[in-house]
């Protein structure tokens, strides 16, 4: 290579350096310009309601009552059953693609995982209406709007992204150790459950925690099948409502700089608290497995 062909390469790759920085800083000022502004106005809440009354009251009745508990248990609530429910059948889809099933089915099944991903959220919501609700209430002798219905729901959307991560941490282990562990005697399932597993235990708890903020992200397949109404749910199949679901549903009836919108704000900015701390502790994890290792 002549130097004037590397003093291009080296002018490229400076050029190509300088792009990525920028591009960086510019997606960290959006993220924080969002940030910023969502708690500016979140947090002007309480010059007109009571910090105590917001996180403890269970009346939410604007412009009067602003009791946020009914939202944050259902989302917390909805957000765990859907991982309860679909967070093991993820691992179990992931194990069987990475380790059991043959290349051809492999091959046929992984593309159709990922397709699941690009379904809007409003055909999950559909489906639960049409093909759940119907069962649900006739079991249960209720309208079959709640939590469980909102929680098989999500369990379903949140499985390819819990199968996709799996998966690519099952199959970042070293061949060396499944190896080892046949030739010592193992049979395929106590080389799974005793050596893959935990080997690769960070990304699938990596798998979960994105699962997780995907559920209790969600709004519009919840705002279908939970039965919005703002009040603690008495039971897995009584009707309760989400913070997701009471912003999408009461923002644009809000003026802006009331009371009421700036209790909508902050509920968003409590959210994206909870986004960021499940990042933290995925964060947390990684880092803690690899000190154990070392």
């Amino acid at each position: 290579m002549s130097n004037r062909q590397l003093n291009s390469q080296l002018a490229y790759d400076k050029l190509f350096r300088y792009i990525f920085i920028i591009s960086a800083v510019m997606v960290s000022f959006v993220i924080f310009s969002i940030i910023i502004f969502v708690s500016k106005q979140g947090l002007q809440t309480f010059q007109d309601i009571s910090f105590w009354e917001f996180h403890t009251g269970t009346i939410w009745n604007p412009p009067v009552q602003f009791g946020a508990v009914p939202f944050i248990v259902g989302s917390v609530s909805v957000t765990l059953l859907a991982i309860a429910l679909g967070g093991p059948l993820g691992l179990a889809g992931a194990i069987f693609m990475a380790k059991v099933a043959p290349p051809w089915v492999r091959e046929i099944m992984r593309p159709a995982t990922d397709l699941f991903v690009g379904i809007p959220s409003v055909v999950y919501g559909w489906v639960g209406l049409t093909v759940f609700l119907p069962i649900i209430s006739k079991y249960t002798s209720g309208p079959g709007f709640g939590l469980f219905l909102a929680g098989v729901i999500l369990a379903i959307m949140i499985l390819p992204t819990v199968i996709s991560i799996s998966e690519d941490a099952l199959r970042a282990v070293p061949k060396s150790l499944e190896a080892g562990s046949y030739a010592l005697g193992a049979t395929r399932w106590q080389t799974i459950y005793r050596v893959l597993i935990p080997a690769s235990l960070p990304g699938l708890v990596t798998a979960l925690i994105l699962g997780m903020a995907r559920a209790i992200g969600e709004t519009m397949a919840v705002a279908m099948v939970i039965g919005n109404s703002p009040q603690l749910a008495g039971s897995l199949f009584g009707p309760t409502a989400t913070l997701t679901t009471e912003i999408i549903l009461s923002m644009g009836q809000t003026p802006f700089g009331s009371p009421w919108n700036n209790a909508l704000f902050y509920m968003a900015f409590t959210l994206l608290m909870i986004s960021l701390s499940m990042i933290l502790l995925i964060k947390f994890v990684v880092n803690r497995r690899l000190v154990n290792e070392q």
